[in-house]
């Protein structure tokens, strides 16, 4: 997850507690949503969803995306879109599934319980990097991992993150605590046999070195990859994946897209993080599932191929990854 840090309310990746629809949940099932996104201040912010891409020819999947945080602006004038809205915009334009991510217990229990009850949707759950650093404080970090090992034995639970490290937004005070997280989720991710989604911001070198002195997971993954050459060189050498959003379509990444052009085309997947990092053309306003065309179309055109045979790939290596979306059915109903 990307956002912009707030004060006050707003957690620390940038988002607001609370329930954003005012209903609280539909139909008896889980809230609508868990969090609002903070406008970080800005106020001038287009807050209308993007009109919806062409469809894709061949479908991929949004293996990294956070629906439980309300955004934007529908069409009728109301807003936001919940999570099976997002769904149905994302099936009508060849986004086939996604993987919905927790980043602390509240959206990590969000995330499987709605993972249970929508075959579209598998979920990943962990404690985000920024959160560890208070939780350690107030001495309940050890509790809050061992809940987030109940999850992860959840059907239809098949990843753990999004965990790693963030050393734009916690000090040199709180990177004891986002390193014993660090290594705790990925005991986790190893015990169940999950995918592990790393959170990787201005810490490329301590991630790598954590993963090579514990072993990482046979499945790991640079969720919203921010590196260079020389970190997708890493990652080629080790068989692990990189996940690009829509970053990679931004003027200012040429980095990221010499790292793509770099990738074995088998280690290279495609995310939202929605609703931040909206592709160009629309940065800036809100992101959702639909709006992986865009991004997957300007990949191809940086990688120099087809995008029907890079939607191919992608589909074929996230389900590698995470499996099938239909290999377990949903347990509970609505």
């Amino acid at each position: 997850m990307s956002g912009d840090a707030a004060g006050g309310g707003p957690t620390r990746d940038g988002t607001t507690g609370g329930d954003a629809t005012g209903d609280g949940s539909t139909g008896g099932g889980p809230a609508t949503h868990v969090r609002h996104r903070s406008s970080g201040g800005d106020q001038k912010r287009d807050l209308t969803y993007p009109a919806p891409p062409q469809p894709l020819v061949v479908p991929v999947y949004d293996n990294h995306t956070h629906l439980e945080i309300a955004d934007g602006v529908g069409d009728d004038g109301n807003g936001p879109l919940d999570y099976r809205e997002h769904l149905d915009r994302a099936s009508a334009v060849g986004v086939r599934g996604v993987v919905q991510v927790g980043t602390d217990l509240e959206t990590s229990r969000w995330s499987a319980e709605i993972a249970s009850r929508e075959p579209r949707v598998l979920a990943a759950v962990a404690i985000h990097p920024n959160e560890a650093p208070a939780l350690a404080a107030a001495g309940t970090l050890d509790d809050a991992l061992a809940e987030i090992d109940e999850l992860a034995a959840r059907p239809r639970v098949r990843a753990v993150g999004e965990t790693g490290l963030d050393f734009f937004r916690t000090g040199d005070d709180g990177r004891a605590a986002q390193l014993e997280a660090f290594r705790g989720h990925i005991e986790i991710a190893k015990r169940h046999g999950l995918a592990l989604q790393i959170h990787d911001r201005d810490a490329h070198d301590d991630v790598v070195d954590l993963l090579l002195e514990v072993g990482a997971p046979e499945r790991t993954v640079f969720h919203c990859f921010s590196g260079g050459p020389e970190l997708a060189g890493i990652l080629a050498e080790n068989g692990w994946y990189a996940s690009f959003s829509g970053t990679v379509t931004f003027t200012n990444a040429q980095p990221l897209r010499d790292a793509l052009v770099q990738l074995p085309r088998n280690l290279i997947m495609v995310e939202t993080d929605a609703p931040y990092l909206t592709p160009v053309p629309y940065r800036g306003r809100p992101n959702a599932p639909y709006l992986i065309p865009f991004t997957l179309r300007s990949m191809a055109e940086t990688i120099g191929t087809d995008v029907s045979m890079l939607a191919a790939q992608i589909s074929s290596t996230t389900e590698l990854v995470y499996g099938t979306w239909d290999s377990e059915p949903v347990t509970v109903e609505g």
